[in-house]
């Protein structure tokens, strides 16, 4: 038998003096769950809230005068004055006092608010508030004029520190600036993300809101307390959500209820030692930034970084954006001053420039703390814009506004592309960041996939060219974290790319309406890495890192982490391609616009001295059209506010443009044609794409002209009818069924459906069923309105039936058939189908024109053709290149993309066959099978309830075309929406050569020369905001739009002095030999190259180069 016992002098006893040998009494198991269900009675609103922890928050409140008196100033209807409007002595301020309500929606009020400290708060070390909630937004000014911060209502933040000058016993006056609207606008109900049977904050705002100031008061928080308030709600989440099994959860259930019974309501000493108990548990470092400094062998695994998402526009308009961000910032940078370690990343130049244009002040505060490296710009965007829907040239502009604005007033460019809140992105962004100095890339947005899950957290994303960059999606799957023990636990759980890195970012802050961090969340992370530090268990969380800090760890991994090939669909919001049509529709239009009088002014400012290149009114267009390029507003999910700005936008863009076009005009030697035109006068078509034209332009209901040529303005003759033999005819063939026809086309028209499309010269049916096929479906998606549409929709399909055809034109240049269709008793289309003449060279199409009058309820209405071309893939154009996408739904993956976007065409080919069709202005498509389905209006009714009602024009063509996918399509989509227009030249010699190109691209065809402007920091050119560059420059783009390899030559008819290969933002990467001004390029396939032309002395009176 062993005895196992000790022998030696030094053994220990067997019976301890210390362990008694009799149970005092009996001690039971605790039930868990009652003590859980114990400890939010400490903290929380209700009946024990005189008794807990709440009751000693605060040491005096004080809410009458002659503490605090409050008068108030209404603003006119919804005016927003400056504070000097507002303050102006003609104002008259009435006495107002707690109770009032304030409105209707969108007005402002302007309250003058006199403070007198109580004597027992004076003191340097007393921490005095004012308590401000009227359940909506507003800003504290100085009385002079000084913005400080914002207050956001229903307890989001409260709070204004009073300033130690106010702590004297003496009166003191500051303003308050009331926005009648709350974080998310003015929508009837909350909460934000699920349906309510009172509204929620996505339906159209409530324009009569009104909001009751609830609180204004003077208050001296019982700092200790209101530090184990945050002590014991990290305790709490510990011992709810850390695992059953966990002694960690055990022990915080422990430490609360210790704390629990030691508290005394009216005892502060009761406080500190409560404190004591928690630092048990949290570490005693969770008071200072010191927390994140302790030193061993654990590494963070979680970086937190502060972020402020503020939608440019959504919920409310542009006004109150701005006034939204200088709230947002202005709190940041007064927690910067009492949180060292809050980093603050925040986006869209945009802003920053209201900022700078209207709040001066705050604009200097935020320039001292980016110089001091805790406010940090990010980005490199001039918003945060769409990605799928604008142009390839918008999304340069984007980028190059955006960086350059970061490096002329902050010094430093980003490199971290951020887009946490777009929906879907394109293929090329990868490519075009990498040009425009960003390699990281920030989104959130593939997360929220309906249909499959994303199945990476950190990546490399290849563009079509190859380039790449290093993605992270947060995988809290929030850009606007809580900092909460549970963002942080879910950091690590949700990880995807743990194999790979096991590091996670988390921009914590209240977004989307704005607000950014309160002193509630960086006291959280302080104690949530306390616990992580003392248990282990939770993930360790960092704050005071950089995004690029943390980018700068995973860039170090780079080469083990996976590849994600192609777009970032987005498998939710694929309604966004159609709703808003207008704004879709001006968009487009003013991409054209602008590339052409860049275009223009470029050669007019080379050859005319006198004439100076409108690079302010430019930039002026540009800024605009980026702004509503905006994620909510191009996509159509924004209130009905911001499409009354944007269409002022657009107005204002479009009037700009008919004046510089009318200056470039003049210097080029032509002008638009005037009604008193000289009869028999002859036209110029103006070309401003880098190919030949041979087009037939009508100029009016008796007379077309034939344009052909490779130059910028054409030379015109009138169309001749062949005695012989017309063109293009239009006969009807039995009733009510027409044919068209020219030497390449037949097309046989019945009731608005082309039921054949016979290619002549390919002897071949283009059609395998009705094309031109109205059809209509209930739009009726789970939640998100304008946004969404769900695969379930396709189930509702219906045909619309049509009226009879009947010819409408019949002209020896183009024929025409049209045909009424309505749609219920309030609704109709009007469409009208052409065929022009064929012309040798150019491979015709069909034409069609609806107009409609639309005026339905959750109704997508859709336009198809069923092609007899069959392929399990069709192509879609893209910025810069083509996407290929399923035409079956094998895969969950492959359903998902039942509504895809593209931009001028979709074509759906076979070998040596296929079918394109072009667009106008329409961005959402499907290719189901062979049934090729262009998508034309939606009509949700939230949170636009007017959204596409009304009148729309919409124009598209059915191009058939031998052999697969080709120049053919690409350029005859660039020519559908950029039609040669006729001028008339003036007796003197036009500034552009009929026969020739100022700058030409001869070689591959694949290559597109796309964009030809001036150099944005020319010496005659630039408007100061970074160095000049002395001499005059030309910037070129070409790209390969089919993915293949391109050879070409580049020639300009100008004196070339050097060429360089340059990026997006017109640095010079290397030089290129020219000689008599050509030079040779070679791109990959979907590669992107911008080219900086610098110009020689010659006759342009300007010389000398400079790299940057």
């Amino acid at each position: 038998m062993c005895s196992h016992s000790h022998h030696g002098d030094d053994a220990a006893p067997l019976n301890s003096a210390s362990y008694p040998i009799r149970a005092a009494g009996p001690v039971g198991k605790r039930v868990t769950s009652l003590y859980q269900k114990r400890l939010p009675n400490f903290f929380t609103e209700g009946q024990w809230e005189k008794a807990n922890l709440l009751a000693m928050l605060n040491y005096g409140v004080y809410s009458e005068p002659p503490y605090i008196s409050l008068a108030v100033w209404h603003a006119p209807s919804t005016e927003r004055p400056t504070f000097q409007a507002a303050t102006a002595d003609s104002n008259l301020y009435e006495p107002t006092n707690v109770g009032q309500a304030f409105g209707p929606s969108w007005t402002t009020h302007w309250f003058r608010v006199t403070i007198r400290v109580p004597e027992q708060f004076i003191g340097a070390d007393k921490t005095v508030e004012l308590h401000w909630d009227c359940s909506n937004e507003a800003t504290v000014w100085t009385e002079h004029g000084e913005p400080l911060q914002g207050l956001t209502g229903r307890g989001e933040r409260p709070e204004w520190i009073l300033p130690d000058s106010f702590k004297d016993g003496q009166e003191h006056t500051m303003f308050v600036e009331m926005a009648c609207n709350g974080m998310f606008g003015n929508g009837p109900g909350r909460p934000i993300f699920k349906n309510n049977a009172g509204g929620d904050s996505i339906q159209p705002p409530d324009m009569n809101k009104h909001f009751k100031l609830s609180k204004a008061e003077l208050v001296m928080p019982d700092m200790e307390a209101r530090m184990l308030y945050m002590d014991f709600q990290i305790i709490h989440d510990a011992a709810m959500e850390f695992p059953e099994e966990a002694w960690e959860r055990h022990e915080a259930l422990n430490v609360a209820s210790r704390i629990i019974d030691t508290f005394k309501v009216g005892d502060s000493q009761s406080i500190r030692r409560c404190r004591k108990i928690a630092e048990e548990y949290l570490g005693s470092d969770i008071n200072s930034a010191a927390v994140f400094k302790a030193v061993d062998d654990k590494k963070p695994t979680v970086f937190a970084v502060g972020h402020c998402h503020i939608d440019t526009c959504w919920l409310w308009p542009w006004a109150e954006t701005k006034r939204k961000v200088v709230r947002s910032w202005s709190n940041q940078c007064d927690l910067m001053d009492r949180y060292p370690e809050l980093q603050f990343a925040c986006s869209q130049a945009q802003q920053f420039k209201w900022l700078k244009e209207e709040y001066p002040y705050a604009f200097e505060r935020v320039k001292a703390k980016v110089k001091s490296g805790q406010f940090d710009p990010i980005g490199g965007c001039w918003v945060e814009h769409d990605t799928n829907l604008p142009s390839g040239e918008s999304l340069v502009r984007q980028f190059l506004y955006g960086q350059r604005f970061f490096e002329s007033n902050f010094g430093a460019r980003s490199t971290t592309c951020w887009l946490p809140d777009t929906f879907g992105f394109s293929s090329q962004i990868p490519q075009l960041c990498r040009l425009a100095g960003m390699n990281r890339f920030l989104t959130q947005k593939p997360c929220f996939n309906s249909v499959n899950e994303f199945p990476h957290t950190s990546f490399n994303w290849v563009a079509l060219d190859g380039s790449q960059v290093i993605c992270h999606m947060p995988p809290a799957k929030t850009y606007c974290a809580e900092a909460s023990f549970g963002d942080i636990s879910r950091s690590i759980s949700n990880h995807k790319s743990l194999d790979q890195d096991n590091t996670a970012l988390l921009a914590f802050g209240k977004g989307d309406g704005g607000g950014g961090p309160t002193w509630r969340h960086l006291e959280r992370l302080r104690r949530l890495r306390g616990l992580s530090d003392t248990t282990g268990l939770l993930p360790r969380v960092h704050s005071g890192s950089t995004v690029d800090e943390f980018f700068d760890g995973l860039e170090k991994k780079a080469s083990s982490l996976v590849t994600w090939y192609g777009e970032l669909y987005f498998e939710l919001h694929r309604g966004v391609y159609t709703t808003q049509a207008k704004t879709k529709l001006n968009n487009r239009k003013t991409e054209f616009l602008l590339r052409d009088i860049e275009f223009l002014a470029t050669v007019a400012s080379i050859q005319d001295k006198s004439y100076r290149y409108p690079k302010k009114e430019i930039d002026e267009m540009w800024e605009g059209v980026m702004l509503c390029q905006f994620h909510d507003c191009l996509p159509g999910s924004a209130i009905k506010m911001c499409y009354d700005d944007s269409d002022a936008v657009y107005a204002n863009v479009f009037q700009t443009g008919v004046t510089l076009l009318e200056q470039v005009y003049k210097v080029l030697g032509v002008e638009e044609p005037t009604p008193d035109r000289p009869s028999g006068e002859s036209y110029v078509a103006l070309n401003t794409l880098p190919w030949s034209r041979q087009e037939v332009v009508n100029v009016d209901d008796e007379t077309a002209v034939l344009v052909e040529g490779s130059g910028n303005f054409l030379a015109t003759k009138t169309f001749e009818a062949s005695a012989d033999e017309r063109a293009v005819t239009v006969k009807e063939v039995s009733e009510g069924v027409f044919q068209l026809q020219n030497e390449h086309l037949r097309a046989t028209v019945e009731k608005g459906c082309v039921t054949s499309l016979y290619d002549r010269r390919a002897n071949r049916e283009v059609m395998s069923g009705k094309a031109n096929q109205y059809v209509i479906f209930d739009d009726k998606p789970i939640y998100w309105q304008a946004w969404d549409v769900e695969v379930y929709h396709l189930e509702t399909r219906e045909v619309l039936e049509s009226s009879a055809t009947s010819i409408s034109e019949d002209k020896p240049w183009r024929v025409s058939v049209v045909t009424e269709t309505k749609i219920g008793s309030l609704s109709s289309i009007r469409t009208t189908i052409s065929l022009s003449a064929a012309l040798s060279g150019e491979q015709s199409y069909v034409e069609c024109t609806a107009d409609v009058d639309w005026h339905e309820t959750m109704k997508f209405l859709k336009v198809e053709f069923p092609v007899a071309v069959r392929n399990t893939e069709a192509s879609y154009e893209t910025q810069y290149g083509i996407v290929k996408r399923p035409t079956h739904y094998n895969t969950s993956w492959d359903m998902a993309k039942f509504e895809v976007c593209c931009q001028k065409f979709a074509d759906l080919s076979e070998y040596n066959y296929g079918v394109s069709i072009l667009n106008d202005s329409k961005y959402g498509f499907a290719t189901a099978g062979s049934v090729m389905r262009l998508s034309l209006l939606r009509s949700p009714k939230a949170p636009d309830d007017t959204a596409d009602m009304g009148h729309h024009k919409i124009r598209w063509a059915i191009l058939p075309h031998q052999r697969p996918l080709g120049v053919q399509t690409v350029r005859c989509a660039y020519n559908f929406n950029n039609p040669l227009r006729l001028l008339s030249a003036k007796s003197e010699a036009t500034g552009l050569a009929a026969d020739s190109l100022p700058i030409s691209l001869t070689g591959d065809q694949n290559l597109v020369l796309d964009t030809i402007k001036r150099g944005e920091d020319d010496e005659d050119v630039s408007l100061g905001e970074l160095p000049k560059r002395p001499g005059k420059s030309v910037i070129i783009r070409v790209y390969d739009a089919l993915g293949g390899h391109g050879r070409a030559t580049v020639e300009t008819k100008w004196p070339v002095a050097k060429v360089f290969l340059a990026n997006l933002l017109e640095d010079d990467l290397e030089e290129i030999a020219v000689q008599d001004g050509k030079f040779e390029i070679e791109l990959e396939p979907f590669q992107v190259n911008t080219y900086r032309i610098v110009l020689g002395d010659g006759q342009l009176g300007n010389s000398g180069s400079t790299s940057r």
